[in-house]
This record gives C-alpha cells, sequence and structure tokens, in this order.
C-alpha cells in the first residue's frame, strides 16, 4: 500500500495538484500580509488608530519628565510595577484626549500656517545658543527624539493646533462679577465656634482589660507581631578607585601615551555650509527643475542668502539667508555631506544635490581645518586616563584571585581578603530591608537570600555592585522571621486594647453629650463633667491649621445659626478622640468691586479647569473609543 502511494505521489497529476496547494496557501499568505498588519494600537478614537509608535514616543517623554522631576529617586519610584502601569495608563489617556481634540479641531477648520510653525521653532528656547536659534542644534534635538524635520513641523503643527482649541475655550470663559464676589466671599468667609475634645485618654483609666481578651486579639492578628528574619554578615568589598597603582606614572609616560594616541585627539575637520531646499521626491522632474532653474540664477551671480530665504523649503534655514550652521563628518545626509565636503574653496556652490529631503544647492561659507590638541592641553587628561587603567587592570587581577580563593576556600573570606588587600567587613543582625550599602542592591539581596549562601553558609559568588565595584558576603548568623511570643508583646496588645476601648468610650459619650446639647445642657456643662475644656475659635478660616482638621471641614459644612439657635455637631476625630462644637457665627465679608487681579485669576482658572473637564468628559461621550487590553512592555 505504502509503494503504490509512494509511486503515486511521483506522478505528473499528483505534481501539480501539489503545485496548486502550494500556490494557494502562497497567495493567501502574501495576501495576509498585504491585507493587514500585526501591530495592535494602543486605542482607537472613532476609527482613527493610535498606535503604538505613538504611544512609545509619548511614553519616553513621560519617563524622561519624572526622571527629571525626581532625580535619584525615580529608580526607586520606577521598581513599582503598578505605579509604572498607571503611568502607561495615564499616557494612553492623555493620547485619547489629543485624538479628541485633533478632530474637533479638523471639524471646527482650525489650522496653523506653516509661517507660525517656523516662528514657533526659531522662538523655542531648547533650540537656541547664546540667545539665537541654532539649526545645528535643532536638527540634534529632534533627531533625539526620533524626529525627522518634516514630521517634526508636522507634529508641532498639531499642538499649536490643539492649543488654538484649548485657548478658544479658556478664552470664551468667564466669571460674572457677582459670582466673582460671591466666590471671594465663600474663599475669605470665617466661623465663630466653641468646642470640648473629649479625649480618649480621660477614659483609658475606667476600662478593663482581660488576659482572656488579650489572648484573643494575639490569635486574630498574629500577622502584627512577626519578627522579620534578620541576618549578620562578612563581606569584602573591592573598588577600582581605592586600588593604588603598583607602577606610577611618570611625564615620560604620559609623553609616550599621547604620541601613541595622537589620533583620538584630533579635532575633525568642520565646514560652515547654506543650502537651499526644493522638496521633492529623487524622481521629482518638476521639483528637480525648479532647483536647476535656481542654480542658474547663482551662477549668474544671484545672491545666495535671497534666494534662499525666497526659495528654500527647509522654513526654519531660509529665515538665516540658508545658513545651516558648523558640521561635522556623520552629521547630515550622505548625499548632502558628500557634496558638502567636496567643495574645496570658501564661496563654491555645488551642483543640485538629490537627497532623501528633495534637491539642495549647498554653498561652503567657511571652513575650519583639522588640528591636533596640544600636548600641554590634555596632559592632566592623559595621566588620569593611565593611572585609571592602571587601577583598573589591578582590580581585575585581583577580582580573579578573590573569585578563585572564595571558591576554593567557601567557609572562609579572610584569604580573599588578604589577596584584594582590603579588610573584611561586618554589619549585625539586620533585616532585608535594613541592608547598609553596597550591600542593598537587588542582585546582592538575592544573592544573600538564595539557599546556597544563607543555609549552606559557603561565600557567595563575586558580585557586581558597579563598574569596577565588587562584594563577596558570606552570611554568619541567621535569625529567621518568626512570631513574638505572646509574653513579649502582651503589653503592647494591652496598650492597644485599652486605645481601642478608650476611644469607642470616648465616641459613646460625645454621643450622648450631642444628645444633652439638644436640650438644657451647655458646652460648659458636658466639658465640666468630663474634666476636659472648653475652647473658642473666633473668625476660624477654611485654611486653618490650628484645630484638627475634622472640626474645621465639620464648622464650614454646618447651616448658618439663627440668633436664637445655635447649630450643633459630634465629630470623630483621626486619633480616635471625639469632639463636640457649637457653631455661634458665619462672618461673611463685605466684598468690594475692587478684587485682587490675582485672586480673580486663580477663581477664573478654576472655573476654567472645570469646564475645560467637563469639555473633554463630553468628547468621551460622544465618541467611540476602544481600548484594546495591551500588555505594553517596560522600556529600558
Amino acid at each position: 500500500m505504502l509503494e503504490k502511494i509512494r509511486e503515486g505521489s511521483q506522478g505528473p497529476a499528483a505534481k501539480i495538484i501539489l503545485g496548486v496547494v502550494i500556490l494557494s496557501f502562497a497567495l493567501a499568505g502574501i495576501g495576509g500580509y498585504l491585507g493587514q498588519t500585526t501591530e495592535q494600537p494602543v486605542a482607537e478614537v472613532n476609527g482613527v488608530k493610535i498606535s503604538q509608535t505613538e504611544f512609545a514616543r509619548a511614553y519616553q517623554n513621560e519617563r524622561a519628565r519624572l526622571e527629571q522631576q525626581f532625580g535619584e529617586y525615580f529608580t526607586q519610584i520606577s521598581a513599582d510595577p503598578a505605579y509604572m502601569a498607571r503611568i502607561r495608563q495615564g499616557v494612553v489617556d492623555r493620547l485619547v484626549q489629543q485624538e479628541l481634540q485633533n478632530q474637533l479641531a479638523a471639524e471646527l477648520g482650525l489650522r496653523v500656517s506653516d509661517e507660525q510653525v517656523k516662528d514657533a521653532i526659531l522662538e523655542m528656547s531648547y533650540f537656541q545658543v547664546g540667545g539665537q536659534f541654532s539649526n545645528d542644534r535643532y536638527l540634534q534635538l529632534i533627531r533625539q527624539m526620533n524626529f525627522q524635520p518634516d514630521s517634526f513641523r508636522e507634529y508641532l503643527r498639531e499642538e499649536m493646533t490643539r492649543n488654538q482649541l484649548v485657548s478658544a475655550i479658556a478664552g470664551s470663559d468667564f466669571v460674572l462679577p457677582a459670582e466673582l464676589k460671591q466666590a471671594v466671599a465663600l474663599q475669605q468667609q470665617t466661623r465663630d465656634l466653641d468646642y470640648v475634645v473629649l479625649s480618649k485618654d480621660l477614659f483609658k483609666s475606667k476600662v478593663d482589660v482581660s488576659e482572656q481578651e488579650i489572648k484573643d486579639y494575639y490569635q486574630l492578628n498574629q500577622g502584627l507581631f512577626q519578627s522579620p528574619e534578620r541576618v549578620a554578615l562578612e563581606y569584602l568589598e573591592l573598588k577600582a578607585d581605592e586600588i593604588e597603582p603598583a607602577t606610577k606614572i611618570t611625564d615620560e609616560d604620559v609623553l609616550a601615551y599621547y604620541e601613541e594616541s595622537k589620533n583620538q585627539y584630533l579635532e575633525p575637520e568642520k565646514r560652515r555650509v547654506s543650502h537651499i531646499l526644493i522638496e521633492g521626491a529623487s524622481d521629482d522632474a518638476e521639483a528637480k527643475k525648479v532647483a536647476q532653474g535656481i542654480l542658474e540664477q547663482l551662477q549668474n551671480g544671484a545672491d545666495f542668502a535671497q534666494l534662499a530665504e525666497e526659495k528654500s523649503n527647509d522654513i526654519v534655514s531660509a529665515e538665516l539667508g540658508g545658513d545651516l550652521d558648523w558640521i561635522e563628518r556623520d552629521m547630515m545626509d550622505p548625499e548632502f555631506e558628500t557634496a558638502a565636503f567636496a567643495l574645496e574653496n570658501v564661496g563654491d556652490i555645488s551642483d543640485v544635490v538629490t537627497s532623501e529631503f528633495g534637491f539642495h544647492i549647498i554653498k561652503l561659507t567657511d571652513i575650519q581645518r583639522q588640528q591636533v590638541k596640544a600636548f600641554d592641553d590634555v596632559k592632566a587628561d592623559l595621566r588620569a586616563e593611565l593611572e585609571k587603567a592602571e587601577k583598573v587592570d589591578a582590580f581585575y587581577q585581583k577580582q580573579t584571585e578573590v573569585a578563585e580563593l572564595a571558591f576554593e576556600v567557601p567557609d572562609s573570606l579572610q584569604d580573599a581578603a588578604i589577596a584584594a588587600g582590603v579588610e573584611l567587613k561586618t554589619t549585625e543582625l539586620v533585616t532585608r530591608s535594613a541592608l547598609p550599602a553596597p550591600l542593598n542592591t537587588p542582585s546582592v539581596t538575592t544573592a544573600i537570600f538564595s539557599p546556597e549562601v544563607l543555609e549552606d553558609r559557603v561565600n557567595s559568588e563575586v558580585l557586581e555592585v558597579a563598574s569596577e565595584h565588587i562584594v563577596v558576603v558570606r552570611v554568619k548568623e541567621y535569625q529567621a522571621a518568626s512570631t513574638k511570643p505572646l509574653e513579649e508583646v502582651s503589653e503592647q496588645v494591652k496598650a492597644t486594647l485599652i486605645n481601642d476601648k478608650a476611644s469607642a468610650l470616648a465616641k459613646q459619650q460625645a454621643q450622648e453629650a450631642f444628645t444633652d446639647l439638644q436640650g438644657a445642657k451647655t458646652l460648659a456643662d458636658i466639658a465640666s463633667e468630663h474634666s476636659a475644656e472648653v475652647k473658642s475659635e473666633a473668625q476660624l478660616k477654611r485654611q486653618s491649621y490650628s484645630v484638627a482638621p475634622a472640626i474645621v471641614k465639620e464648622a464650614f459644612q454646618l447651616p448658618h445659626p439663627s440668633e436664637d439657635k445655635a447649630q450643633f455637631a459630634m465629630v470623630e476625630l483621626a486619633n480616635g478622640d471625639a469632639a463636640l462644637l457649637k457653631l455661634k457665627a458665619v462672618n461673611t465679608p463685605q466684598i468690594s468691586d475692587e478684587i485682587d487681579p490675582q485672586q480673580k485669576q486663580n477663581i477664573t482658572m478654576t472655573q476654567v479647569n472645570k469646564n475645560y473637564t467637563a469639555f473633554i468628559e463630553s468628547l468621551k461621550a460622544q465618541a467611540e473609543v476602544m481600548r484594546p487590553q495591551l500588555n505594553v512592555a517596560e522600556e529600558n
């Protein structure tokens, strides 16, 4: 049977059928590749997809902003996956908002002209050197942000268009004079009150805690009485910076090194060029014809700067007569660079040069020839390099010896320390979170609490803390995590129970006293009964910090008292105490028509922010927004 199948599969008919099957699979696969992309968008707004590329750019910008804001603490903050997930979600939310604004701006016909974009670029401080726009810095920075000049201009145009929309909303918002005065009056309103605090401390002597209650609380809350695991460590630390070179670096060594490495101290040739750009694809005959016509004008004596200002499509350099400032090798497009460095004399003009940006005509305006830095200018740097090289060589030699000895003598670091020329360091019993530097890094902590080091008590491997900085560590003593015995925490449990019971009793007594206040009793009566004190606050402000926040909040929530009836309230305080308060008067100031401009602006901006938030929410409510559940990986 198998033989007949094998013979049949070699026949012409079988080969034709097999070819048709293969072709159909191939065409289906090609169609799949041509018809769709494998990249899933981070969101889709009314059918417009927000790509992973857009998200990645916005996310990296947000990371950079946070790193600048928090500095070295950002490393600790970013180690929290939940925090970084919120950051990524916030970036997606912002991109959705921006796309909603883009669509509304397009619907309203808002637009920003090329001239406005050019002026904005010229005025940006990021692109200025010494207060003047630098085209070289401009190109460098936008490339760091993964932009080409044309894509950056479009990105900026979108930003400016959205700003038009936001400005239109904010600019059309206003607060009526009566509303403004009312808001100021509410902000400046004060209140007069008396209050009594029934401290839980007053009731501690009135509560009892039994031994059984202590045992029950301990059994139900053993997680509160955990003693964390602790280790006592011995370790050696070796840093290249602290090693004394075996050989002293002489002036002759420095000079010889200079002669050997002169090529490293070459200042490369720089050229200052101007250009006229006519945008177009390489096969755009019309654009090339325009560029050729400009070249002929230049060859007939036309002024380059004037033609650049009038004709160039590079709107930034055109403003400067085509000037691109100083350029070096590997800064520009390859075709542009080849033509620019082929010009021999200042004032020479190239033929029409084709690059990915279009057609260029390049003029050489200045040359700074290649030169070598003088020995005296670099002598100190060379000596530092040689000394560092000596230290690094010694460091790696010692590191090898340390690694071998720590492995060969696994139950002691003494021999390894002698070979390294360092003293062994020790710690007392410390918790995982209290390890001293340099042991408090994730890699070292993981090694310390690994089974080999922790249980077998052998030396760790050589652990790199930083560049040319290592440690080797061993555990001298270990105490496992455990629940503290009841005898050790009994007083702590008792104090907790007394505190809780006293707090509950204070609140109970305050509630009963609050009922009495509705009758014939006064605050003074209640204060006297509980050995407390009546305190008074006149002209209490909303932002007062001399009174417990809960009392201030409650005081400004109570209705206005009448002439014959005060307003009373009972408040539970955050520390477990309770308070009774009596609102006596509400003082509303008279506001003049001349309101402080800063205050007016603050109130207006608060209103603008509320309205803008409502505006964005209304756009979301009317839009169809899809957010695929993406696992956007952390970028390092």
